[in-house]
């Protein structure tokens, strides 16, 4: 191995992001590693009954209304702030008039640090509009969930639908 070679493996190993698994996580313990995946699925669990409880106005207590909140859909962005969820979601409350919203059977949690977790789905959402159509809609969710005082929130999250299979030509 070369000089150059050790001197380079030797600043990566100390440099954030190229310490391994066990950097990623900071300071997390496996046992900590574990409580913050819990919570998180349980977060999970009372997003899915409160918006299929009081439909999209539900939103709003589980996405963060900090300015650094995003949510994108379908490859674009949808909400580039926390205001801009709240206004969207006040909108959508006119249109939509109930939502059901399930989770799939794995809900992955990747927790990062205290209060910091990646998280992932798969999702069946049936939602029923104001004037009575039906849309049924399934997909996978990614995000990020930050604790706060609050307790659990969405601090970033994107949408993708699965969509139908295209023609062979």
């Amino acid at each position: 191995m070369s000089r150059l070679s050790v001197i380079l493996l030797a600043v990566c190993i100390g440099a954030p992001g190229c310490g391994g698994p066990a950097r990623d996580r900071l300071s997390l313990t496996p046992g900590q590693a574990e409580a913050v995946a819990d919570s998180v699925r349980a977060f999970m669990a009372q997003v899915a009954a409160g918006v299929s409880r009081e439909g999209p106005a539900a939103w709003q207590r589980y996405f963060s209304d900090s300015a650094s909140f995003f949510m994108a859909s379908e490859g674009r962005l949808v909400f580039p702030s926390g205001a801009a969820a709240v206004a969207g979601i006040q909108d959508l409350t006119h249109l939509i008039r109930r939502i059901d919203l399930k989770w799939g059977e794995s809900v992955r949690v990747d927790p990062l640090a205290a209060g910091l977790a990646a998280v992932g789905a798969e999702y069946r959402e049936v939602r029923a509009d104001t004037a009575g159509h039906r849309i049924d809609e399934s997909g996978y969710l990614t995000g990020v969930a930050e604790h706060r005082s609050s307790g659990w929130r969405f601090r970033d999250a994107h949408w993708s639908v699965v969509a139908p299979p295209s023609g062979v030509r």
